[in-house]
């Protein structure tokens, strides 16, 4: 065993194993983990087989459907191409730097790759993002092998590449710009540009976005203007500032001046067209996305959009942190296996009842995560006590979605929700037929299921009065409140109806708050709870004060709150302005700590509806 092969040998054992541990977490957090809210659309989307759909195209959708045709409507079963391709990738990464750099440091850039906190978790989840990295770094290693020379090897893994890369996002043009880029940049690279074989994969790869094109041209561009015109204000705002400390947490802060080191590395390199390739294919996209982001949609998720940018500069890691004294190198792996171990933990936690009930009233929370399972066993429940013919009709494409992968079938219509509009879901749902804009006459009964949580508190009266209007009457819902109500659901039971019946009445659910304490307030002694409910349609009977989900008071409803009136201009709740209600607790006789303070309304039509709980801390002087 010669010199170089002896520095290798530890390198590529130390990458094997890391891979090999991160693969086995990954397949067990996928096997339990929910699924996360867009991976059950797109679920749903490979229950109705097309080339496009309104949000991407369609190879989401198509490996969706290729892992459960083999693997089943499970967890696992939906995930397993994903995790397959993000454990991919890192191998790509060792492939371009063996090239570039040599054996040793090709593993070593593997390494690297693998503990990027966001590579090391890549295919967990069934989303667009990881055949998308998966291709851009099939590009990469294709380009890389095209700047030595020209093979038909080297092409047709370009063209697959871009194949599916054009099938998975909209966001994968900025990809190939910065590819042409690469090649454009170097004298091997113009000189591999004047070979047909390679024009002939970029055709091949050109043809992947006419099913995107087609389907936008046969529906008023309605994906094209989603993607780049109404999810992005498309003006100055000062949100962009936090791309750098949102990467600086992302890749872990060591890992980030290290590849940082990489881009400077690269550049220095930059006479070398390997070098000049990194240097674009990584540097392009992270500064693209970073000034984007002062500009772009700052509501949605976008840190993982620099992933395939960082990856390609962790090719040339390995050099620059050779220079770095062996202390440094080994925090920095620590740090950033830290990283993993907390974005595994994360995730971990969504899985975890218990975990995630902790994480409820912190901005921390798996919101699209949590509920799916206990809301389907809600709806299974209340199904077995109605009618075999009842539909099931959801009020959002999430919740609609999720409850069809649930119970095997991917047509549960949803109503006309603002969730539809915001994600750009609202058009597909609209081609399959799966909008629903009007219950008021109906011939089976349906069960409605509303996630009532989707809403901001203060839009719930006036969405509760259009509920009524598209089912021509409302009566109380069965309420579940998951983890002490941060995620919150509502099951209204609809009965048939006749053509020219007359609408069953507007009972609303009621609307309820709590003064005082106030969230995460310190108690003692005796303390006073307060605050105010009202149900339109019915009213409210009595308000039962609860603790840790036992009934410790009934409180004294029917207090002057002329306030709540003023705010809920819409309300008909006759009560008005006596609304409020106040009990006295007694914290002596609690154990000190955090408990739960909850309240249920109870309505004169006999209904019971928890509101969700807050927490409280008991403190004994």
């Amino acid at each position: 065993m010669n010199a170089v092969d002896r520095r290798a040998d530890p390198a590529r054992v130390k990458f094997l194993v890391l891979v090999g541990a991160l693969l086995a977490a990954k397949i067990a957090i996928a096997a339990l983990l929910p699924l996360f809210g867009d991976e059950a659309f797109y679920w749903q989307e490979s229950t109705h087989p097309g080339w496009a759909y309104s949000d991407l195209p369609a190879a989401t959708a198509w490996l969706a459907w290729l892992g459960t045709a083999i693997g089943g409507d499970t967890l696992l079963g939906l995930r397993w191409p994903f995790l397959a391709m993000g454990t991919a990738v890192p191998f790509l990464v060792v492939a371009v730097a063996r090239r570039e750099l040599g054996e040793a440091a090709g593993w070593r850039a593997g390494t690297v790759a693998a503990l990027l906190p966001l590579a090391a978790t890549l295919g967990v989840l069934a989303l667009p993002d990881v055949p998308l990295t998966f291709a851009a770094l099939l590009c990469l290693d294709a380009a890389s092998r095209l700047l030595r020379r020209v093979g038909a090897a080297a092409c047709i893994e370009l063209a697959c590449g871009l194949v599916l890369g054009g099938l998975t996002h909209y966001r994968f043009a900025l990809v190939v710009a910065a590819g042409a880029l690469a090649l454009l940049a170097s004298r091997d690279g113009r000189a591999a540009l004047r070979d047909a074989r390679v024009w002939a994969a970029v055709a091949v790869g050109a043809l992947a976005w006419l099913p995107l094109a087609w389907w936008n041209l046969a529906h008023g561009d309605a994906g094209l203007r989603f993607q780049l015109v109404d999810r992005h204000p498309w003006r100055f705002h000062l949100s962009g500032a936090w791309f750098p400390l949102v990467q600086l947490v992302c890749v872990t802060p060591l890992l980030l001046v290290a590849l940082l080191g990489a881009l400077r590395e690269a550049w220095r390199e930059r006479a070398r067209a390997g070098a000049a390739l990194v240097l674009v294919a990584g540097g392009l996209p992270i500064a693209a996305y970073g000034v984007l982001g002062f500009f772009a949609d700052a509501e949605r998720v976008s840190f993982h959009w620099t992933l395939p940018g960082w990856l390609a500069l962790a090719v040339f890691a390995p050099p620059v942190l050779a220079r770095w004294p062996r202390p440094w190198r080994i925090a920095t792996q620590a740090l950033a296996a830290a990283g993993t171990l907390l974005a595994c933990a994360y995730l971990v936690a969504a899985l975890a009842p218990g975990l995630r009930a902790r994480l409820a009233g912190t901005s921390a929370y798996p919101d699209n995560f949590a509920g799916w399972g206990e809301v389907a066993a809600a709806v299974d429940a209340r199904l077995a006590q109605m009618p075999d013919d009842t539909r099931v009709v959801a009020d959002n494409f999430m919740l609609g979605a999720q409850l069809g992968f649930a119970r095997g079938r991917g047509d549960v219509p949803v109503l006309d929700h603002p969730l539809n509009h915001k994600h750009g879901r609202a058009p597909q749902l609209a081609l399959w037929g799966l909008t629903e804009t009007d219950l008021s006459t109906r011939d089976a009964p349906v069960l409605l299921v509303v996630e009532d949580s989707a809403r901001p508190a203060k839009q719930r009266l006036e969405a509760y009065r259009g509920l009524c209007d598209v089912a021509g009457g409302l009566r109380s819902p069965e309420v579940l409140n998951v983890d002490g109500g941060r995620k919150r659901f509502l099951l209204f039971a609809l009965p048939p109806t006749a053509p020219g019946t007359a609408g069953a009445g507007c009972v609303l659910p009621a609307i309820a708050w709590i003064d005082a304490p106030a969230a995460d307030a310190e108690v003692s002694g005796g303390f006073a709870v307060a605050g105010w409910a009202f149900k339109d349609g019915a009213g409210v009977a009595r308000v039962e004060v609860t603790l840790d989900g036992a009934t410790v008071a009934d409180a004294a409803y029917g207090r002057p709150a002329p306030w709540v009136a003023e705010y809920w201009k819409v309300s008909e709740d006759p009560a008005h302005p006596a609304v409020g209600f106040d009990a006295r607790l007694d914290a002596a006789a609690l154990p000190a700590g955090r408990h739960r303070l909850g309240i249920v309304v109870h309505g004169r039509d006999g209904s019971r509806e928890p509101w969700p709980t807050q927490w409280v801390r008991v403190v004994h002087e």
